[in-house]
């Protein structure tokens, strides 16, 4: 899907700059300018199609009928179930995030999505069914989506909204340009450069963020050695899960670039549930991550979804030894 990206970045960094595909620098570099692009093209189209959503749906209707419907949390686990049919990392599903609180979608059930996105998607279970045959990857992806739709449900629980950003409460209070459209019934044509324009305040309102986030996760992708990691949590003892997990949460990488490293561990006689333990916390939560999320959160919101996710990825990872 992004292939066109990647190869701008092989260009830009291999031929124009003539840096190395085999040093830190190159590996780093391509990896900075693949990303960026990537989330900030994501960014615009998402934020932009909720835009058009926004002007022509009534989405305070779904709103309140989450609200006061009694789904008994499956609202929960189709957010989840949705986060792991897209195949996004976790910087890459901070643009949805933004886009569903900007529609009004419960806190709770954004969250949903925002958990299980990054640990679930087709390429990494079509590597892990070749890897690892269909038990371990049902238990993974069923775990992935478990842990979406619980964390979501308990973060939903906690009545976080008011630890949003000043600037996401910015963006919610610009529900009156909405209410103008309806009143006006205006054309598609004429409603277009206002959401065009509307996507790009956006973008350009998390813009820096992304940089510093992705620099962050392109520094530790390129100069980081994976053997660093393996060597520390083949003992099998109970400390090498939550040790894996605090490890992994300042790395940032995809689903699919961490399997094969996964294999690489549970070849060298860590243990299968630690190494996904491990697979789990580096794509589900990352500092670059945290960055992007800056933008949208208050800092005391971070840390309880950090906190609470990193909980549950532990729990996760002693299940795992156990039934694996």
């Amino acid at each position: 899907m992004f292939d066109w990206i990647q190869h701008i970045a092989d260009w830009l960094i291999y031929n124009v700059f003539s840096i190395g595909a085999d040093t830190h620098l190159g590996t780093a570099l391509n990896f900075f300018v693949y990303d960026t692009l990537k989330i900030l093209l994501l960014l615009f189209v998402i934020v932009f199609i909720m835009g058009i959503i926004n002007a022509y749906f009534p989405i305070e209707k779904l709103k309140d009928y989450l609200h006061r419907k009694k789904l008994y949390g499956l609202e929960y686990f189709f957010a989840s179930v949705f986060g792991a049919i897209t195949p996004f990392c976790s910087c890459s599903s901070v643009p949805l995030f933004i886009g569903f609180v900007q529609g009004g979608i419960p806190l709770g059930v954004t969250f949903a999505f925002l958990i299980t996105s990054p640990l679930v998607n087709e390429v990494a279970i079509a590597m892990f069914i070749g890897m690892f045959g269909w038990k371990v990857t049902l238990i993974y992806a069923g775990s992935g989506i478990l842990l979406g739709t619980i964390g979501g449900w308990l973060l939903g629980k906690l009545n976080l909204e008011p630890l949003l950003s000043d600037w996401v409460k910015t963006i919610l209070d610009k529900k009156i340009q909405q209410k103008e459209f309806e009143e006006e019934k205006l054309t598609f044509s004429q409603r277009l450069p206002d959401i065009t324009r509307s996507a790009w305040d956006i973008v350009k309102g998390v813009l820096i963020y992304v940089i510093i986030g992705i620099a962050i996760g392109a520094a530790m992708h390129g100069y980081v050695p994976e053997n660093f990691f393996g060597q520390y949590l083949g003992g099998g003892q109970w400390w090498t899960v939550p040790l894996a997990v605090i490890i992994a949460v300042p790395m940032y990488a995809n689903a699919a670039g961490i399997v094969p490293v996964i294999q690489v561990f549970v070849a060298k006689g860590v243990p299968l549930g630690t190494a996904i333990a491990f697979m789990m916390a580096t794509v589900g939560l990352s500092i670059p991550e945290a960055t992007l999320l800056k933008k949208v959160m208050t800092l005391k919101l971070i840390a309880i979804y950090f906190g609470i996710v990193t909980l549950f990825i532990i729990l996760s990872g002693f299940l795992f030894n156990v039934l694996l």
